[in-house]
């Protein structure tokens, strides 16, 4: 044998080896780097909540999770939601996003959605599974659900909240002793970055000792160009003599978007203002905190106390007036001796 063919004798001996030996330890051809890999991490980086659609009765809330990864592969990864009712405790809505295998690394966003009742308050429970386990939890607090503006009255058009400008202004056209024609204007502001569409104006002149409605008038208010306000004014005949509160809506096909009062007095001896209560409500979020119990923060804690008395006390009694007292009374008992 020469020895060119011994050579290749050799070099098939060395790739049969090789064969027999990769399939029986197939773990000897692995990149060495890939079996020093760390095992993969998974855990939340931040969340998100953003109103979606709504209604009159419920909103929906969307959710946004951003998953930090590090690491190898982390398989069967899902993202569990839960609104829990801040008051009641109870749970209100729950769902859960497949997500999969996770490999990239970075962040990544998973979002989600719930849906809630317009009114209280919310706590999102946000949990990270992988294969089944708990790897990593955030919880949300929601408030002011109720101040989101329900999709079918979602208008920018509103009544002008002026300091001196008034929102509603009342005049006296003409008026003898049984009747009054009165000249109401209304004010209106577009708010939004485009025209706005026709909306109704509906007023209502209610007597104000027996809440009657003495008059009544349907206007329409049209194209109001952005940020610009308009001026509305109907002219509606009343009893002379009473006083009245202007009630003023406005409707886009027939929802109530907004609504204000004014007042119009005609009795000299009497006069009234507008009963209007306003309580601001925010849509707001922000991360839960959890409060620790301080040392001797009883119900009590932070009440003012008088530490210079004791609890059984009497205001305004002191040794000096007690002295005063004996006093007297001595004196009182030797003059009627």
């Amino acid at each position: 044998m020469d020895t060119r063919t011994a050579l290749l004798t050799a070099a098939v001996a060395l790739l049969v080896a090789g064969a027999v030996g990769a399939v029986a330890a197939p773990d000897a051809l692995t990149d060495p780097r890939e079996r020093d890999e760390p095992p993969g991490q998974i855990d939340i980086a931040g969340t998100t909540v953003a109103p979606g659609e709504v209604g009159g009765e419920t909103a929906e809330l969307r959710l946004g999770t951003d998953l930090r990864h590090r690491g190898g592969t982390v398989e069967n990864v899902t993202v569990r939601h839960r609104a829990i009712g801040a008051e009641s405790g109870l749970l209100v809505d729950e769902t859960t996003v497949e997500v999969g295998d996770v490999d990239f690394e970075g962040e990544r966003t998973v979002n989600g959605t719930v849906t809630v009742e317009r009114e209280g308050g919310y706590r999102i429970e946000t949990v990270v599974f992988a294969d089944g386990r708990r790897r990593e939890q955030r919880t949300t607090r929601i408030a002011g659900v109720a101040a989101l503006t329900p999709d079918y009255a979602d208008t920018q058009v509103g009544f002008t909240d002026g300091t001196v400008w008034p929102t509603v202004a009342v005049s006296v056209v003409e008026a003898d002793n049984r009747t009054a024609t009165l000249s109401v204007s209304v004010s209106v502001t577009n708010r939004g970055d485009e025209p706005s569409d026709d909306v109704g104006l509906r007023l209502y002149l209610r007597q104000a000792e027996s809440n009657v409605i003495a008059a009544e008038a349907t206007e329409t208010v049209g194209t109001v160009r952005p940020g610009r306000t308009d001026t509305v004014t109907a002219t509606v005949e009343v009893p002379s003599g009473y006083n009245y509160y202007v009630d003023a809506a406005l409707f886009d096909d027939d929802v109530l978007v907004d609504e204000t009062q004014g007042v119009a007095n005609l009795n000299p001896r009497e006069t009234i203002t507008a009963n209007r209560t306003v309580r601001d409500v925010e849509f707001s979020v922000e991360d839960f905190e959890q409060g620790s119990d301080g040392a001797g923060a009883g119900d009590d804690a932070g009440a003012p106390q008088d530490r210079g008395t004791s609890g059984d006390s009497t205001p305004g009694f002191g040794p000096l007036v007690a002295l005063v007292a004996l006093v007297v009374a001595a004196l009182t008992a030797r003059g009627r001796r």
